[in-house]
């Protein structure tokens, strides 16, 4: 008797702003993920904030998950803990490892993962910036420097600006019309003009972006999400 054997493809999910909620890992398409499986969050992940034991005990409960959890940071992180992890390289791409299974994707790399060339970049402007408190509520490395920008595009022309994913807290500019037209979820600054940018002159199937709370396909190339996942094909 001979016994066959069909390899599982892997699976990889997006969602959306996770805002420190454990909860959304009870989900019943995320509770099937196994080893070598992988979820993307779209920013606002939300689990390093504080910088307490409980904190670091549950940054280490992700961490050993047997599938991978990969982030981009949003507009509420607590960037000086963000940035005490350092940074190494993993599937072609700079990442910081946070616990296990648990990595911080860093802005303007471009990923190999499982054949699929996957774009990142992270941080975003919150609307309320103004009423927050700067290395408490709201830090400067929300929003990337002219450097970060300039590396993210050098990174994209060497690989002939074209990838299959691209994964951002924020949308391209050009979408507002589209997502939030009566207020100023989206702003106008170097990121999202930059992204504009990069919409146009990269190829990609599918741009997932959180930060605006909404589940949306905006059309064949843009889908928002929040606390829905969506698999990549």
């Amino acid at each position: 008797m001979f016994a066959f054997y069909i390899r599982r493809n892997t699976m990889i999910y997006v969602t959306g702003d996770l805002h420190g909620d454990i909860n959304r890992f009870k989900d019943k398409k995320i509770k099937k993920l196994k080893k070598n499986d992988y979820l993307i969050v779209c920013g606002d992940f939300g689990f390093i904030w504080s910088g307490t034991k409980k904190e670091n005990k549950v940054l280490k409960k992700l961490g050993k998950k047997k599938y991978n959890i990969l982030f981009v940071e949003g507009c509420h992180e607590n960037y000086d803990l963000l940035y005490n992890y350092p940074q190494e390289d993993w599937n072609g791409g700079k990442v910081r490892t946070i616990s296990g299974n648990l990595r911080q994707l860093v802005r303007g790399s471009i990923f190999d993962i499982e054949g699929k060339k996957i774009f990142a970049f992270g941080g975003g402007q919150g609307a309320d910036r103004h009423i927050r408190k700067e290395h408490n509520t709201f830090w400067e490395q929300e929003l990337p420097t002219d450097e970060e920008l300039i590396d993210a595009l050098k990174n994209l022309k060497n690989n002939d600006s074209s990838v299959d994913y691209i994964i951002t807290h924020e949308p391209p500019s050009l979408l507002k019309d589209f997502l939030d037209a009566d207020n100023e979820l989206i702003q106008t600054n170097q990121l999202n003009a930059a992204f504009s940018q990069i919409a146009d002159s990269c190829k990609f199937k599918m741009w997932y972006f959180g930060k605006c709370h909404k589940n949306k396909i905006v059309s064949k190339h843009y889908h928002a999400l929040f606390d829905q996942f969506a698999k990549l094909d």
